[in-house]
Formats: C-alpha cells, structure tokens, sequence
C-alpha cells in the first residue's frame, strides 16, 4: 500500500533534505523581506482597510486559479520548469508592487502568492516522491528551521530600510534572492541530487480531483486544520502592520513583529520531539486551541493598543506548532498514486485563507468594527481544533 521508492533512492544521505531546506530558505527571504512593506503600501495608496481587503481579495482570486492548475500545468511543462516559471512570478510581483498602481497592485500581490503555491506544490510533491512516511516530520521540522531563518531576517530587514529611506531596495533584494534561489535549483537539478532530477508523479486535471479529495474525510480535516493556520497568517502579515502603525507605534516595529514570531520556527525540533511524545494529533489541537484564544484575546482588546501585541504572539505560538506539523495529515492520509492531484487540491489552502479571510474581513466592516473579525477566526480555529478528533490517535 506504501508508494515504493527505488533502492538508490531510497538511501539518499541527509544532504537530501538539507538541500530542499536551503532552497526553501532563499525562496522564503524572496518573500519575506516584502511581507511587512506590502501592506503599509497597499494601505497609502489606497486609503482604507477596506480597499486593502478588496485588493488581497482580488490578488486570491488570481492565485486560486493559478495553483488549481499546476497539475494541468505540469502536463505541458516538466516539474524543473514549474519552480522556475514560480521563481520568475516573485520577480515580477516585486516590479508590480513596486510601481504603487492601483491597478497593477492586485496583480503583484496575486503572483507573489502564486509563486509561493507553485514553489510550495512542487516541493511536497518532490518530497512525498522520495522521503519515506517516517522522516516526514524530521524533514518538516529542518525545512521549517531553515525557513524561519529567512522569515526572521526578511521582515525586519525590509521594513527597516524603508525607515532608512531606502524604500526600493527591498524590492531589489527581493528579485536577486528569487534569481539565486533558480540558481542553486538548477545547480542541484545538473549535479548529482536525484530528487530534482526527475518528477515520479504524474500530473491530472486537478479540477476532476476536486470531487474525489473532497470524499476523503480524512484530507477534508487537514485541509480545515491548514486553513486556519494560514488565515491567522493572513491576518497576521498583513493586518498585523496596520494593527501596531494604528496603535501609535513606529513602522519598524511591524518588521521587528514579523521577524519576532519568525523566529519561534527555530523551536522546531523541540516541537517534533514533542509530537515523537504526545503525538502529531495532540500537538495540531493544542496549537489550534492556543491560537484560538489568542484571537478571542485580540477582540476584547478592541481597538488597536500596544497590549494586542502580546496576543498577536501567542496566537503566532501556536500558528508554528501547525507550520511544523500541519501539513503531516495530508502527507500521511494521501494515496500514493493521487499524490499530484490531491496535492494540486490541498495547496490551494494558501489561497483559500487569502480569499476567505479578506471575505470575512469585508462582511464584518459592514456592521460591526474590525475587531469583530477576531471573534469569527476564533471560531474557525476552536471548530478545526474539535475536528482533529477524528484523525488517528498516532498519526
């Protein structure tokens, strides 16, 4: 029932898996260095937190459609020219954001997600072709780690050279790490790392796949868990800025904020030991809980006061506990010879959060204020929480 690996390749070194984090880490600082610029600019060119929402949403509309076609994509063009047509999107988004238009913003912020889709579909793709089930959370937790390191120095890097009134440099930064991260990819596709290689799975029409993944109870409860996360990332990166500069304090402290709660994914190992312990399961319901209270913290606070920041970081406490190990129940509950497919179906979470949570953001502003919000993702945490009940005790 397991998918067979190959003898050679089942015995890769270590170097494997270090190799995907590094490049994880370069594609990670390509977009992180913008995540707190991206929506204080979004905010001064367009004036209100509800044109914010409308542009993120009409950026997720973009991005769905492009990653709900990476299968079919992939029919046409070979997995190695995927990462690399998902590369080229975060130089473009970075000339797009960089203009400041109001018509060209949306675009940038659609294919600046998009390029994270493409390069997230392809890497669990390559990883689910050659790692074992039982080193998936040992390669999680050192992509995860390597990741972090991007995420901490990124935002606190970009927004404090735009404090310095170097406001294009990060845009500049942001093209050259996406152009290097091609590069070591393609160094490791013409040396010897036979992970990217060659692509094992075949590609299918991910629409035809939407029907079947949504019969697997199982795949429909990892999906909820990885929505949820990623909506309070959402909420995070990008109304999290808003949130402090509202609150009285300097824009740099957004950047400080996001390199902050980055810098939680370097407890990774000490959450995969955890899990070794108590359980995947168990951990993904006390990270879910935790965030959930965090959020219903946020909205008592009310308007934005420098005590939400306290809240803001728990909630990003358990939003790492789910970086590390929400993706475990797709990776564990996928049969093999879907994988592309299903995968294709599971990736669009990114998109999903990015156009519900704009959404959600928009209905709320229409009657109560936007601390409301706080309350409904609570909700949505508190439900996916209750869920993981139904997936395997040792998962």
């Amino acid at each position: 029932m397991f998918h067979r690996r190959p003898e050679a390749l089942s015995q890769l070194s270590g170097n494997t898996s270090l190799n995907l984090a590094r490049m994880s880490a370069i594609e990670g600082f390509s977009r992180s260095i913008l995540v707190s610029i991206v929506p204080l600019v979004a905010l001064e060119t367009l004036g209100s937190k509800e044109n914010v929402a409308l542009v993120y949403l009409l950026g997720g509309l973009l991005t769905l459609s492009i990653t709900l076609n990476v299968g079919t994509i992939e029919r046409f063009l070979q997995r190695r020219w995927v990462v690399t047509l998902g590369g080229s999107f975060v130089m473009l988004a970075a000339l797009l954001l960089y203009s400041r238009s109001i018509v060209l913003l949306p675009l940038g912020i659609g294919l600046r997600s998009a390029a994270a889709s493409v390069y997230t579909v392809c890497l669990s793709l390559y990883i689910m072709d050659y790692i074992g089930k039982k080193d998936l959370t040992l390669n999680e937790s050192r992509r995860t780690q390597y990741t972090g390191l991007a995420w901490l120095t990124g935002p606190a890097l970009g927004s404090w050279l735009v404090q310095q009134g170097h406001a294009n440099l990060p845009f500049l930064l942001s093209i050259l790490a996406a152009m290097l991260m091609l590069a070591y990819f393609w160094r490791l596709r013409l040396g010897d790392n036979k992970v990217v290689r060659e692509a094992r799975s075949q590609a299918r029409n991910p629409w035809l796949a939407i029907k079947r993944y949504s019969g697997q109870k199982r795949l429909r409860i990892a999906y909820g868990i990885t929505v949820s996360r990623s909506c309070y990332w959402v909420v995070l990166y990008v109304y999290g800025p808003i949130y402090l500069v509202e609150a009285g304090l300097p824009i740099w402290s957004a950047g400080v904020l996001l390199s902050a709660v980055s810098a939680m994914l370097f407890f990774s190992p000490v959450i995969r030991r955890v899990s070794d312990r108590f359980g995947t399961r168990q951990v993904i319901y006390t990270g879910l809980t935790i965030t959930g209270i965090s959020l219903l913290a946020l909205g008592l606070v009310g308007s934005p006061h420098p005590l939400g920041i306290l809240f803001w970081v728990s909630g990003a406490v358990g939003g790492v506990l789910l970086d590390v190990l929400g993706n475990i129940p797709f990776m564990r509950s996928v049969k093999a010879h879907e994988r592309v497919a299903m995968t294709s179906v599971f990736s669009t979470w990114r998109e999903a959060s990015e156009l519900l949570t704009p959404l959600l953001v928009s209905a709320v502003l229409v009657f109560l204020p936007f601390h409301a919000f706080f309350f409904v993702l609570a909700l949505m945490h508190f439900s996916a929480a209750i869920s993981t009940s139904y997936l395997p005790k040792r998962l």
